[in-house]
């Protein structure tokens, strides 16, 4: 069953945690609230595991300026370090946040774009420095559902409209669309104790067994294994196109997102996400921040952000065991080298495979480097002369929320600034808006975002008037200004997220956490962390390499 959403702008830790406890009563679950918020929750403060100012004089180099590397040189400055942040991007900050401003008032992201109420660590850093956020749920969602062929809104009977277009057997006929949904997703999480369920959004060394089938089938099998039929099959991957484009990742990754209320009561920050990433980059040049809970700034260390700069090696020093770290400019292709006493690698396995690594890493660890999996993504914006889907039409009256279709572009989002309009008059249909016009996974990102341009953006635009039972070309004369981004295709990336196929997170996860090179070289990151694809993976688990270096250093807490 659906929670209700809440739309509260700027909501205090008190209104989240209600939002929460009300999702999970409607969600029939709300034993699950503790765990939730305990593993989601930031790692204790750095202050535990060292006194400010105990690092002074010692060197960490941080590899990747996305927010993992932004929140580890942040916590460790507390202690005094000479932090230096090696970016291979020199013209935008913040990793996988990718706010595109088509001018001053017209944006979307790229990149990450919702923050749900339950990722604790995320709106720590959020609240941390005081950033204003706004709503993107919608309390009654009246987008579209292009499946098969067929249009409907999401307020429409998907078992009058979608049922008879798909081979069900007759138990699947006569089940209601919640039911069977429920059934596919939460059923097999519902019996689980809240201890093994909890276990979806942790990393260990050893699983529970009853939790390893999740980890260990795809969605597909899974799906196989309760006895659906595969026309069932596929009118879940139609309705639920993102699902079914990664029908054959870890059934584990998308019931963890279920477990966690990923999608209900997602918010977003003012101005841009990028504004969070800014944050971070501005404190580190001010010393008299409250963030920094009252530190003497002569206790504070430096860090230095330096932008431009690809990691090509990772060598440590046989007699004193420090790590020497190549890098190079991205213009003049220019090579320099730094030695550090402690490392933080903070890019993602898909650029790390290319560094050169020696002495290598554990087996296990090179052998995730070699083999963890990333899916790709595509998101395309089109700036638009005025928001048609608000317009009082058959194609329009929706505010915020989004479509979904079986049409390779898959999700179309839209903007959510007037979801909380103080009065109509200030939020007219007739003003220009950023459309996220396709936003797609794995197969369908990798063959419509290697469309030549030209042909993307005229294919794109075809299936939005479709998805909105436009006529062909409607869209021509809106359309102003258009960019496209394939996450594949960026060179500092190379992939959107890390998504694990089956039998990976059992086997690698836990090893991809471990520190190398006898306690000198630490790792962060949303792909080693159990909320991939999430700000708040990348986010915690900066935070916590930081006390893990912290604490090999000093290893008693304080």
């Amino acid at each position: 069953m659906n929670a209700p959403f809440t739309q509260i702008l700027n909501p205090t830790n008190e209104q989240r945690q209600e939002m929460i406890r009300n999702s999970l009563e409607m969600a029939g679950r709300p034993e699950d609230y503790e765990n939730i918020v305990r593993l989601l929750s930031p790692p204790p403060d750095i202050t535990n595991y060292a006194q400010p100012g105990e690092l002074k004089g010692v060197k960490i180099g941080v590899i990747g300026g996305g927010l993992a590397g932004l929140s580890a040189a942040f916590e460790l400055r507390k202690l005094g370090a000479d932090i230096t942040i090696l970016e291979a991007n020199d013209s935008r900050v913040g990793g996988r946040v990718y706010t595109y401003y088509f001018n001053t008032e017209y944006y979307n992201e790229f990149g990450a774009h919702r923050i749900p109420v339950t990722h604790e660590t995320t709106w720590h850093y959020i609240n941390l420095f005081g950033l204003n956020t706004r709503p993107l749920s919608v309390r009654q969602r009246n987008n579209f559902l292009y499946v098969h062929n067929t249009r409907l809104r999401t307020t429409e009977s998907i078992e009058q409209n979608l049922y008879p277009l798909y081979d069900l057997t007759p138990r699947e006929r006569n089940t209601p669309w919640p039911e069977l949904n429920d059934y596919a997703f939460t059923y097999p999480m519902m019996q689980l104790s809240p201890d093994i369920r909890s276990e979806l959004i942790q990393i260990l060394p050893r699983y529970s067994p009853e939790i390893l089938p999740f980890m260990n089938y795809s969605v597909r099998q899974t799906l196989e294994n309760l006895g659906l039929s595969q026309g069932a099959i596929s009118l879940i991957s139609g309705v639920d196109p993102g699902t079914g484009s990664l029908i054959d990742a870890s059934y584990g990754e998308t019931v963890q997102e279920e477990y966690t209320i990923d999608y209900r009561n997602t918010y977003t920050i003012e101005d841009g996400i990028v504004n969070l990433p800014y944050a971070f980059i501005q404190s580190f040049s001010t010393d008299n921040l409250p963030q920094y809970q009252n530190i003497p700034p002569a206790q504070l260390g430096t860090v230095t952000y330096w932008p431009g700069q690809t990691v090509t090696g990772i060598y440590q020093q046989e007699n004193s065991g420090q790590i020497v770290l190549a890098h190079r400019n991205v213009r003049n292709l220019s090579t320099t080298t730094d030695t550090f006493d402690y490392v933080i690698c903070a890019i993602p396995y898909s650029t790390l495979r290319e560094v050169e690594i020696k002495p290598s890493f554990t087996n296990p660890k090179m052998q995730a480097i070699l083999e963890y999996n990333y899916t790709n993504s595509q998101k395309t914006f089109f700036l638009c002369k005025e928001r048609f889907w608000e317009q009082d039409t058959d194609y329009g009256r929706m505010v915020g929320g989004f479509s979904q279709t079986d049409l390779p572009i898959q999700y179309i989002f839209y903007p959510g600034d007037h979801l909380l309009c103080p009065d109509p008059s200030f939020c007219s249909p007739n003003e220009p808006g950023v459309l996220i016009a396709s936003y797609n996974y794995h197969l369908n990102s990798t063959r419509v975002g290697n469309m030549p341009e030209p042909l993307r953006f005229e294919y794109i635009k075809q299936c939005v008037e479709e998805v909105h039972g436009l006529p062909r070309g409607f869209l021509d004369p809106i359309v102003a200004d258009h960019k496209t981004v394939v996450w594949d295709n960026e060179p500092f990336t190379r992939g959107a997220f890390a998504e694990s196929l089956p039998g990976q997170k059992p086997l690698f996860a836990y090893e991809m956490l471990k520190p190398e090179y006898n306690q000198r070289i630490f790792f962060a990151g949303e792909h080693v962390s159990t909320k991939h694809g999430w700000m708040q993976g990348a986010l915690y688990t900066g935070k916590e390499a930081a006390n893990q270096l912290a604490y090999s250093i000093y290893s008693q807490p304080m």
